[in-house]
């Protein structure tokens, strides 16, 4: 019989190709129970990392996928009305705080500042989160840890994090990974031959080289996984690369050609 707490573990171990250290880091930050933030692009491994980090130490991970319309209430909890008048119910964070769970903010900067300023009283010594509308101080459990992620590439001034918020974490600053190491992801991920990954890869870089000239982001880690899915499934390599890596990416017609003509290239 699964416990509510269970129902947060990792059951398999998610593939993660390390880059550096982060590892070693990530698990001393968790031992001293210091919260953390995860900077980088759409698709480089930000949330991966985190899911593997939570089935490596075995503590139970509660996602938050934030948005602009999420207020306080949806992060802490509500009153909500029932057949016998009115019941609290927690949000995502007071549960983790409650059972031990590492906490993660996915995309942290997509909520309004209004509503992250309630993580503050759980990023220093106190470690506490005040329900104000219950009228109950909670204490974070010993195994309760607060990870945040977001994309410096699309920070605006209506987009940020405050300086009092950033300076309460340790941060890890991810980037997409090498050539090599992301050809091992790659084919690792989806069972494609690495002659095959490495081809994607270059394409991928291609696209990469295009940021900031006609591209808001480039081909991510992520989408460079579906475009092999597609030709292990036995879609054309060129076809699949169009669907999963060109078309998602842009709407600009010579951006567009420019990529189609680099997987004619790479696959001619």
């Amino acid at each position: 019989m699964t416990t509510d707490n269970e129902q947060y573990n990792i059951k398999q171990e998610p593939f993660y190709q390390a880059q550096n250290e982060e590892i070693e880091l990530y698990e001393a930050a968790y031992a001293a129970r210091l919260p953390v933030m995860v900077k980088g692009p759409t698709g480089c491994g930000k949330s991966r990392f985190v899911e593997y980090m939570a089935w490596k130490l075995d503590k139970p991970l509660i996602t938050v996928a934030c948005n602009e319309d999420m207020t306080a209430s949806d992060l802490v909890g509500r009153y909500l009305l029932d057949a016998n008048g009115t019941r609290w119910l927690d949000g995502p964070l007071t549960t983790a705080a409650r059972i031990g769970a590492i906490c993660y903010l996915d995309e942290i900067v997509e909520a309004r500042q209004d509503t992250t300023v309630v993580i503050h009283p759980l990023t220093d010594h106190r470690r506490t989160l005040p329900l104000d509308k219950k009228g109950e101080l909670v204490e974070a459990h010993p195994d309760f840890q607060l990870v945040i992620s977001y994309n410096p590439g699309y920070q605006t001034l209506m987009k940020d994090l405050k300086q009092s918020t950033k300076q309460r974490f340790a941060a890890f600053e991810f980037d997409y990974p090498t050539a090599a190491v992301e050809t091992d992801i790659v084919a690792k991920e989806t069972g494609i031959d690495a002659e095959l990954a490495a081809k994607l890869v270059q394409i991928g870089g291609t696209a990469r080289n295009l940021k900031g000239h006609g591209l808001d982001e480039g081909i991510s880690t992520r989408l460079l996984t579906y475009a092999a899915t597609l030709i292990k499934g036995g879609i054309n390599a060129r076809s699949a690369c169009r669907m999963a890596l060109v078309r998602p990416i842009t709407d600009d017609a010579d951006i567009r050609d420019t990529l189609d003509h680099a997987i004619d290239a790479t696959f001619g």
